[in-house]
């Protein structure tokens, strides 16, 4: 006779209510006064009529009964050992043969997994949540792990049981974690997780911890393995690990991959040596595709690399349900997104740009989180991710909420995520979206709309801590890593060490700079004399922080237009003015970013939904301007002393600012060797000033190394034939001077010749 149990543990495994089912589901030994031991096995399987234990080790089947359900089976076998043994299934009149994944204990997670997890500091919580591929007792499958410490019940969801939840149901760890061990399941399984809530609603969730998903509009996360790929940059990430990023050069191509360039669906489309035909606006439902990463790696790898930029900055690649948020409203924060491919082939691009000696960044987004029914948001029936008070856990005017950065689990979830993307995909660094959002409680906030900290203040407190622990755990595992805050306000220090007090990131995108610089540039050139302070107020603060000089999407969209059209003047103007404007960012201290579509001179907005005006490549004025952008980033990495000493107040010295009056300045850069220097002079009116002096620190010639309004680039062609010898005339408080002539909007860069100083000293001709 079998022994009973009550009908109360039945229906809490029939109706899913049991936390866990492992106590009545499976193999458990009964006690027996008989020499030969006893198991009783019970299997819950709803959408069968008869059920039987298949033993392989002894070639023997045992009928089980269906004693308190119809689809509740049970049945004592008499043998040494029970283990691997497989249900026979009859379902209809179809008949299939599983393991019985209540048979299988696996705890994946040890208990210091779990305290380290409690206590925020799982730095590779990755490895243990969400769905593994392992191998238990010889059987290959999937273990799965879930937080959803306030879920009454958690069930997986997948292709492999028809998405019903009675079938795999979890047990529950420390009233904390939710897991299961499902055999002979493998890579590319779709699953969700079906979680009821105490009052058991039910909630079906993607993976939080999640390594891919299906293609929007789906939800469904798919079992992947990220440990296959073969990677060949290790030369790469030995030389990053010991180079200091602050004093390397880093021009920064800013790209989201879904507008660079669509593909047609029946021709390959190319952006390189202009072989471009782009799919028409009309043709975009019909016909256009977005470009693989695959494709990525052939073509945008090769347009970077020709224009001379350092690094690749990706607009969010995580997973994301809607393309219009341009990635910012992230629900898969593990997975990068399959609207691209694969998760291996993204490391291939990434393995690419390494080949090519090209950096990656990707910008992430720890600030906030969308509503969707799947994601984060009321993951378990409460507020677990988020703050369960809307003046602490939401963003109104975005329509997103907010992580809450005081709850330990919350915070390792995303410091862990940070390390994932460095770990499993080899990036060079991370751009933290809306840091100032972060750091204020009234953030886009009227009054009554936030609380305020414990000490009655606006910061936010818990965040500030947050990113502190971010990047110092992010440096200790990948040092000469970039992290960078867009933070847009005067919190102090954002770019300091933690151990002083600082946030951490060595990076902070310069916003005053920007705003300024776009504010004086958008002007007409015979009013800029009166607005002088605008180009040259930034070197008063620059050396308050690590800056970053960024131009980037945020200010090509909503009406902002793009670079051409910011800039006054007519057709001529507009790109000499675009000229001289990169011309100072890449000769100002401080790093470069600029977004897609600037090399070239697009003139309309950034469109998310199409792609950027690559038929314009087919007419000089454009092919000149990207011509520019290429030589000006090479010649930004030849010369030293345009980034060795960018956060130096040494590495910078005013030979002039204050020439309002032809709206002139001039400025040296010093490397770190003293005789390593460069002059640059900016005129900024279409005003050419012939017989123009400045002052030098030595005598000699100065070749002209660059000249934004050469001929080449869709200049005049004014300049100084090369290069000037100085005359011994102090000048700007420096021993010797030149006499240069100024090109209409434009910049010089000129640099000692001291090869040609020395042959003259040699002739025994004097210097003038």
């Amino acid at each position: 006779m079998i022994p009973t149990i009550s009908p109360d543990q039945v229906n809490q495994i029939v109706y899913n209510l049991h936390h866990n089912p492992f106590e009545v589901l499976g193999c458990h030994p009964l006690n027996s006064d008989s020499s030969s031991p006893r198991w009783v096995v019970r299997a819950y399987l709803p959408n069968a009529q008869s059920a039987w234990i298949v033993c392989s080790t002894e070639h023997q089947e045992y009928k089980m009964e269906a004693v308190h359900h119809p689809n509740f089976f049970e049945v004592i076998i008499e043998t040494s050992q029970l283990n691997n043994y497989k249900l026979r299934v009859k379902e209809g009149n179809n008949e299939r043969i599983i393991y019985d994944p209540y048979s299988f204990y696996f705890p994946h997670l040890t208990e210091f997994d779990l305290h380290l997890f409690a206590e925020g500091n799982h730095h590779r919580i990755y490895e243990k949540l969400g769905a593994h591929l392992v191998e238990v007792n010889g059987v290959k499958g999937v273990h799965f792990a879930l937080w959803a410490p306030n879920a009454r019940n958690v069930s997986i969801l997948g292709d492999f049981n028809q998405w019903d939840g009675r079938q795999h149901q979890m047990r529950k760890r420390l009233n904390s974690i939710w897991e299961l061990f499902i055999p002979e399941i493998g890579e590319g399984t779709h699953y969700k997780y079906e979680v009821k809530n105490r009052e058991g609603h039910i909630y079906e969730k993607s993976d939080p911890y999640g390594f891919f998903q299906e293609v929007r509009p789906k939800t469904a996360s798919i079992v992947a393995d990220l440990e296959s790929y073969q990677w060949q940059d290790a030369d790469w990430i030995k030389k990053r690990s010991t180079q200091d990023p602050l004093n390397q050069p880093i021009s920064i191509y800013e790209v989201h991959l879904g507008s660079w360039l669509h593909a047609s669906s029946k021709e390959k489309t190319s952006v390189l040596n202009g072989e471009l035909e782009p799919v028409p606006v009309s043709e975009w439902n019909k016909e256009a595709r977005f470009l693989s990463y695959y494709e990525f790696a052939d073509q945008l790898i090769a347009y970077v690399k020709e224009l001379g930029y350092t690094h690749i900055e990706l607009l969010p690649i995580a997973e994301h349900p809607f393309d219009g948020s341009w990635g910012y409203q992230v629900t898969g924060y593990y997975a990068p997104t399959s609207r691209y491919g694969r998760p291996e082939d993204f490391m291939y691009f990434v393995d690419k740009c390494h080949e090519n000696n090209i950096g990656v960044i990707i910008d992430w987004v720890p600030g906030h989180f969308p509503k969707d029914g799947h994601g984060l948001a009321f993951f378990d029936g409460t507020h677990l991710y988020e703050h369960a008070d809307s003046r602490e856990g939401e963003h109104k005017e975005w329509g997103t909420l907010v992580f809450n950065y005081g709850r330990n689990e919350v915070r390792n979830f995303l410091v862990a995520n940070v390390l994932f993307w460095f770990d499993k995909y080899h990036i060079d660094g991370i751009r933290v979206d809306a840091v100032a959002s972060m750091l204020y409680r009234d953030y886009l906030r009227k009054d009554g709309e936030w609380i305020a900290n414990e000490y009655g203040g606006r910061e936010n407190l818990e965040a500030a801590d947050f990113l502190r622990q971010v990047n110092g755990v992010l440096y200790s595992y990948f040092p000469g890593v970039l992290s960078i805050a867009e933070e847009s306000t005067a919190w102090p220090m954002v770019s300091w060490p933690t151990y002083v007090g600082g946030l951490g990131f060595n990076l902070k995108w310069n916003m005053g700079w920007m705003h300024d610089t776009l504010d004086y540039f958008g002007i007409d050139p015979w009013l800029r004399q009166f607005h002088q302070n605008n180009i040259t107020f930034s070197m008063w603060y620059h050396h308050s922080e690590n800056y970053m000089l960024a131009l980037s999407h945020d200010e090509v969209v909503h009406g902002k237009s793009n670079m051409m059209g910011k800039m006054p003047g007519d057709e001529w103007q507009k790109y000499a003015n675009v000229r001289a404007l990169f011309s100072y960012m890449f000769t100002h201290p401080g790093k470069k970013t600029m977004f897609m579509g600037m090399e070239f001179g697009q003139w309309s907005e950034w469109n998310v939904w199409g792609d950027l005006e690559w038929h314009l490549l087919k007419y000089d004025p454009h092919q000149q301007l990207k011509r520019f952008f290429a030589e000006l980033n090479f010649l930004y990495q030849r010369e030293s002393a345009l980034y060795e000493r960018d956060f130096e107040e040494e590495g910078f010295q005013w030979i002039d600012c204050s020439d309002n009056r032809h709206s002139v300045v001039s400025f040296i850069r010093w490397g770190k060797k003293l005789k390593d220097f460069v002059i640059v002079v900016c005129n900024f009116t279409p005003q050419p000033h012939s017989h123009y002096r400045i002052g030098v620190p030595e005598e000699g010639f100065y070749t002209e190394l660059f000249n934004s309004d050469a001929r080449k680039y869709g200049g005049s062609n004014m300049g100084n034939l090369g290069g000037k010898w100085t005359d011994r005339w102090s000048f700007h408080s420096l021993p010797c001077s030149l006499d240069l002539c100024l090109p209409p909007l434009g910049v010089l860069i000129l640099k000692l010749d001291r090869t040609k100083a020395q042959t003259v000293v040699e002739s025994g001709n004097s210097l003038r």
